[in-house]
């Protein structure tokens, strides 16, 4: 198989550790390596580096070199300019071979953890047989162990059986349903019929241009007018409609499977996410030099310097060598507002 690896984003919910320069997929936020060198690692079993593909920004390429530097330098592919993963997805497929483009491609974003890279490992081999089987495209779902709204939600259908490779659960998807509304998600999560959508995606790279091309004409077209004229591909590549993978492509598939993925998913979607796994049974989620008395139930994370905390709870600290962030854990998602009121005096330095 091909992997293709998405490490554009910008990372802002993990300000001020996140970076415009250095997001949150080139940090080590869980280990010695960075999410995007682990997700690359751990994909290497199914897909070596010559196999492994990298969509970054321009802004971004060096450094994803720097990390990854056993990945060809021409399979990192950086965008001229962020248009949502639609745009993204379909312009990496279209820059590989055409012999790549025929075997199963693996979509996998750079910023995810997973705690068991043997069981993540089944998942995506039991995906890869089923569309060996029959040409369909294939997602990953996480059974929800919470009520979350800011994840797309699959509504399961019947069974597949035999499920491929031993792998157990494989089901039919009836609806796709991107980040839902609070009360939507909680229902979602008690019916026990639906997934979150993890954002991994299998196809042969050929089905997802063709499903482009009937679902997302626009950006199919794009895509050719690219190919036909590459000199002007940053002119070209700004005019393509900016829109998610889901919206495009996914929710308009109507022979979408779905294999459980049971591997200790996480997307570090947010500052108290990285605590939960920064834990483990302490009275606080702590790194670097943290003094802590009479507090518990924080994240208190220096990255420069010292933190003291008397007496809190419930609190993200965050040190850099240039911002201190206090923020509620019940608010940590509303970390954005912050990094776009800082754009907005034009503190770009912080940025």
């Amino acid at each position: 198989m091909q992997a293709l690896i998405l490490a554009g984003g910008s990372g802002t919910r993990f300000w001020p550790l996140s970076r415009r320069h250095r997001p949150k997929q080139l940090l080590a936020l869980d280990g010695e390596a960075s999410l995007l060198q682990a997700t690359a690692e751990r994909l290497r079993p199914l897909a070596g580096p010559d196999s492994q593909w990298v969509c970054t920004t321009e802004q971004l390429a060096d450094e994803v070199r720097r990390q990854l530097p056993e990945v060809p330098q021409e399979q990192i592919l950086a965008e001229p300019e962020g248009r949502n993963t639609a745009a993204a997805i379909g312009w990496s497929v279209r820059s590989m071979p055409e012999d790549c483009r025929r075997q199963v491609v693996g979509v996998f974003p750079a910023d995810h953890r997973m705690a068991d890279g043997e069981a993540f490992r089944r998942a995506v081999a039991a995906g890869v047989e089923l569309i060996e089987q029959d040409d369909r495209i294939v997602t990953l779902g996480v059974r929800p162990h919470r009520v979350e709204s800011g994840y797309g939600f699959l509504e399961l259908g019947e069974t597949l059986e035999p499920s491929p490779g031993g792998a157990r659960g494989v089901r039919r998807v009836i609806r796709f349903t991107e980040k839902p509304d609070l009360e939507t998600a909680r229902r979602f999560t008690a019916s026990g019929n639906y997934l979150w959508n993890a954002g991994i995606f299998l196809f042969r790279g050929l089905t997802l241009l063709e499903r482009l091309a009937s679902s997302a004409p626009q950006i199919a077209a794009g895509l050719d007018r690219i190919a036909e004229r590459p000199e002007l591909t940053a002119e070209l590549y700004r005019e393509l409609p900016a829109i998610s993978i889901d919206h495009a492509v996914m929710e308009r598939q109507e022979d979408l499977v779905t294999v459980p993925l049971d591997c200790g998913w996480s997307d570090l979607g947010s500052w108290p996410a990285l605590a939960e796994l920064m834990a483990a049974g302490s009275d606080n989620a702590s790194r670097g030099d943290v003094v802590a008395l009479d507090s518990t139930d924080n994240l208190l994370l220096a990255d420069q310097g010292t933190i003291a905390a008397l007496g809190v709870s419930g609190l993200v600290v965050v040190r850099t060598d240039d911002v201190v962030l206090v923020v509620p854990k019940e608010r940590a998602q509303e970390v954005k507002a912050l990094v776009d009121e800082l754009a907005r005096r034009g503190r770009n330095d912080l940025l």
